[in-house]
């Protein structure tokens, strides 16, 4: 594998984060989500045997919105909203350095992802199902580390039953997507210093899907 593919399969994996990141702040703000890139970020947590990182989300077109995001969050300046997501982004990226030390939580969240893939295969159009399946994984393993991501919004959204699996089961595709960035060499420190080379090639995705 080139240098360029690599740093195209870490900005991929980041793309999960980003996409998880700005789902997660959609849903607490507005109460809506974009159902597509939803089942996105699950398929994510059940791509065990993925032949590579695309495949991963399904396609690329999987973590269009991820890409969009993670260009806009690389760029200097930025709206609130971006700050917002970004804030979400790098919380997940460290609530997934407590759990890459936490190898006895990592073999739970797998053998219970694998427990739950059966009905994901099955049930694929009933997100909210996989949702509170998901959820429930992650209140029992990553929701005791000691770091804890906080998600701001609206009483009214966060306090829906429904809403606040969908973001338990969101942030834990995000680590999901996190730990993939660790495996295939990202680290903390290396994107202070690639952040312009992961915007370029985040912008490159997205020149691939037909967006400006």
């Amino acid at each position: 594998m080139t240098a360029s593919e690599h740093l195209r399969d870490q900005t991929l994996a980041l793309a999960g984060v980003a996409q998880a990141a700005r789902i997660v702040d959609q849903l607490s703000r507005t109460g809506t989500y974009p159902v597509d890139y939803l089942e996105a970020s699950l398929h994510s947590l059940f791509s065990f045997e993925a032949s590579d990182v695309a495949e991963v989300f399904g396609t690329i077109q999987g973590v269009k919105l991820g890409l969009q995001n993670l260009a806009a969050g690389l760029a200097p300046g930025g709206d609130e909203t971006t700050g917002a997501m970004m804030r979400y982004f790098f919380a997940i990226l460290h609530l997934e350095g407590k759990f890459n030390a936490r190898p006895d939580l990592q073999e739970i969240v797998h053998s219970r992802l694998r427990h739950s893939s059966y009905k994901a295969t099955h049930f694929a159009s009933q997100a909210n199902d996989i949702c509170h399946s998901v959820a429930a994984v992650y209140s029992d393993t990553l929701s005791t580390l000691s770091f804890r991501i906080k998600v701001n919004g609206s009483a009214q959204h966060l306090q829906n039953d429904g809403n606040a699996e969908i973001i338990r089961a969101l942030l834990l595709a995000g680590v999901r997507s996190a730990f993939l960035w660790r495996q295939l060499g990202g680290r903390r420190w290396k994107l202070t210093f690639q952040r312009g080379r992961v915007r370029g090639v985040a912008l490159d995705l997205c020149r691939e899907l037909g967006l400006r």
